[in-house]
């Protein structure tokens, strides 16, 4: 087995800070993501963009950052009259960008002593690739063998690409987790982490209890972490409950703003009372709860943004003082 990128990091920070949003800080930038491919077309028409949004995370203090291949599949490009070729080629680059960001951040970088950052190339759901939202429903009309058949070509792409490891994220299902893993195997130098989208604070979307998540995940050796992502802040603290009590694999919750999202006019309004609320101060004031229940990586999700991720690093570089 390969060195585990994720011991090796945790080995020299209290916590690791994973980064926050791609496409709300591309939309920042003035991409405009309304488009089933989401940030993906930004791969072919702005890479520049990605680049730079990864260029700010770090500069923002992120110990990883998750590449922009959430929603870049092969079939997705190739409904769009790409060749397999080209699809490939794309998928690839999203890691190629997020290791050049790296690269020319780290050879910068004089501040004070931090581990050199990570690229993880993020696998998004079967869901992601249909834009109907089931990443937060499960419940996908193919079975396991046929997930499989869809991860595959992408994982082999992102492997060959170089990433230090691979972001399995959003996932709605167990079953979609299990096909993942299954095809890693096919791959024994890599190594990935895998996070749930979560219904409530204690079961994934599907309705799956999170702790039978862990129990499955804890018996897989390419299973570097486990945790919760693209979920509501008031649920991440018991779901890290349960997820300790089933595994002693690292924790990793990257979680939503607390904003609200609206399906039918796809726009995120402020929470209302009652609501988990986004202000800088929710992480500052949830991470060290986070952190008592077992997270040992941490980051932020849809609606976050640099100085999300700079008011984390801030606490793991409290705790290092």
């Amino acid at each position: 087995m390969p060195t585990n990128p994720i011991h090796a990091l945790l080995e020299t920070v209290p916590f690791a800070v994973v980064d926050g949003a791609l496409a709300t800080e591309l939309e920042r930038h003035g991409c405009d993501l309304n488009d089933s491919l989401w940030s993906a077309r930004v791969l072919a028409e702005q890479p520049e963009l990605i680049t730079r949004v990864h260029r700010d995370y770090f500069e923002a203090g992120a110990d990883i950052t998750i590449t922009a291949s959430y929603q870049a599949t092969f079939e997705g490009f190739m409904a769009r009259g790409m060749s397999e070729a080209q699809a490939g080629a794309l998928i690839a680059r999203s890691v190629s960008l997020a290791c050049e960001a790296r690269d020319a951040f780290w050879a910068d970088y004089a501040g004070p002593t931090r581990p050199r950052p990570l690229v993880a190339a993020s696998v998004g759901p079967y869901g992601a690739y249909l834009a109907d939202g089931s990443e937060y429903r499960g419940g996908y009309a193919i079975d396991e063998e046929a997930l499989m058949a869809f991860h595959r070509p992408r994982i082999k792409a992102l492997v060959e690409a170089g990433a230090d490891l691979l972001a399995c994220e959003t996932l709605p299902s167990l079953v979609e987790a299990k096909a993942l893993v299954r095809v890693l195997a096919e791959f024994p130098e890599a190594q990935a982490w895998v996070t749930f989208s979560a219904r409530d604070g204690h079961h994934i979307s599907e309705g799956t209890p999170i702790a039978e998540c862990a129990t499955w995940l804890d018996q897989q050796p390419q299973v570097v972490a486990m945790g919760v992502n693209c979920t509501a802040l008031e649920h991440i603290e018991s779901l890290l409950t349960d997820l300790r009590a089933h595994t002693c694999t690292p924790l990793l919750v990257y979680p939503n703003s607390g904003e609200v999202y609206d399906p039918i006019t796809k726009t995120w309004r402020a929470a209302e009372a009652g609501e988990c609320g986004h202000h800088e101060s929710a992480f500052t004031t949830l991470v060290p709860l986070w952190r008592q229940a077992g997270a040992s990586l941490i980051g932020g999700c849809c609606r976050t943004g640099p100085d999300d991720v700079r008011a984390i690093a801030a606490l793991r570089d409290a705790s290092t003082a």
